[in-house]
C-alpha cells in the first residue's frame, strides 16, 4: 500500500511580519479614535512595543497600553520641564550620555552613590524626564535606550528604599515596555547583593533577562561591554577610554533647549493629528 506524503507547507518570515502587522491593526482598532496627546504617543512602532511586552496578545495589550495612557494623562511626564527637577541632578546621578552604543541607541548614565535627595516623588519624577528626554533624543528608527550604572561611591546609605526602587520599576516595565536594550550594572560591591535580591522580584523575565553585571577583571565582562559600546567612546569608569565629567551647568542649558522642543512636539494636545515618525 502506497501513503501519500503530506506535503509539507514551507514557513516564510514574511508571514510573522504580515501576522504582526494585522496585530497592531486589531490593537488599533479597539483603542477608537484618538486625538491629541494620546495619538501622538499610539504610533504604530508604539503599539507593537506593547504587543511585544504582551507576546503579541491583543487583549492584554489593550489594557497595557490603556493603564498608560490613564498614567500619563495624571502623571503628564510629557510637561515636566527641567527647572522643575534641576536640583534632582546636581551632583549627576542620572544623565543623558553625549555618545550613543553602537546601534545607535540613547545612552542613559546612572551614578546611584551621588545620590543627593531623599524625595522618592523627586527622584521619580527626575528619571521619567530624562527617560522622556532620551527617547525625544532616539535616531530615527531607534525604539530602545542602554543604561549604564556606575557604582562608584555606592552605599546602603545613599541607595534608594526599596519601596521607591518597585514604583520605579512598575513605571518602566507597565508604561516605558520594550524601551531597554540593556542596563549594564558595573562593577557592584558585594554588599549590593542583598538590595539586588529585594529588587530583582519585581522583574519580569524580559526585563531581568536584559540587566547584565559587568565586573572589569572579568573577560567576559570586557567582551560583553565592547560589544554593546565602543570603547573610544565609552568613560573610563565603564572600561573605556574616554573622559566623563558632570557639568550640570553645561547639562541644564542642553536640556533647556530640549524643553523648547518637547513643548513644540507636544503643543497640539487639543488637536487630532498624525505624526509621521516618532518615537515616542
Amino acid at each position: 500500500m502506497m501513503f501519500l506524503r503530506r506535503k509539507q507547507t514551507q514557513h516564510h518570515p514574511e508571514d510573522d511580519v504580515f501576522q504582526r502587522e494585522i496585530k497592531v491593526k486589531e490593537l488599533r482598532d479597539e483603542l477608537g479614535p484618538l486625538s491629541g496627546r494620546r495619538l501622538k504617543y499610539c504610533t504604530d512602532p508604539c503599539l507593537r512595543r506593547y504587543l511585544i511586552a504582551r507576546n503579541w496578545n491583543v487583549e492584554k495589550a489593550l489594557k497595557m497600553l490603556e493603564d498608560t495612557l490613564e498614567w500619563r494623562s495624571t502623571f503628564k511626564p510629557e510637561e515636566i520641564r527641567w527647572h522643575e527637577v534641576a536640583h534632582e541632578g546636581e551632583t549627576g546621578k542620572v544623565s543623558r550620555a553625549d555618545f550613543f552604543d553602537r546601534q545607535g541607541r540613547t545612552v542613559l548614565i546612572m551614578r546611584p552613590g551621588k545620590q543627593n535627595t531623599t524625595s522618592a516623588e523627586g527622584n521619580i519624577r527626575h528619571l521619567v524626564y530624562l527617560i522622556e528626554n532620551s527617547i525625544l533624543n532616539l535616531p530615527e528608527g531607534q525604539e530602545q535606550m542602554s543604561w549604564l550604572i556606575d557604582f562608584t561611591g555606592w552605599t546602603l546609605k545613599t541607595q534608594v528604599p526599596v519601596k521607591t526602587a518597585r514604583d520605579i520599576v512598575h513605571i518602566l516595565q507597565n508604561h516605558y515596555p520594550e524601551r531597554l536594550a540593556g542596563a549594564f550594572l558595573y562593577n557592584p560591591p558585594r554588599i549590593f547583593e542583598a538590595f539586588w535580591k529585594a529588587v530583582r522580584y519585581f522583574l519580569d523575565p524580559k526585563t531581568f533577562e536584559k540587566v547584565k553585571f559587568v565586573y572589569p577583571k572579568n573577560k567576559d565582562s570586557v567582551e560583553l561591554m565592547s560589544t554593546f559600546f565602543d570603547v573610544e567612546n565609552l568613560p573610563a569608569e565603564f572600561g573605556g577610554k574616554a573622559t566623563l565629567t558632570y557639568n550640570h551647568k553645561e547639562f541644564s542649558k542642553m536640556m533647556e533647549g530640549d524643553d523648547v522642543k518637547t513643548a513644540e512636539f507636544w503643543s497640539s494636545d487639543d488637536k487630532p493629528c498624525l505624526v509621521p515618525n516618532t518615537n515616542i
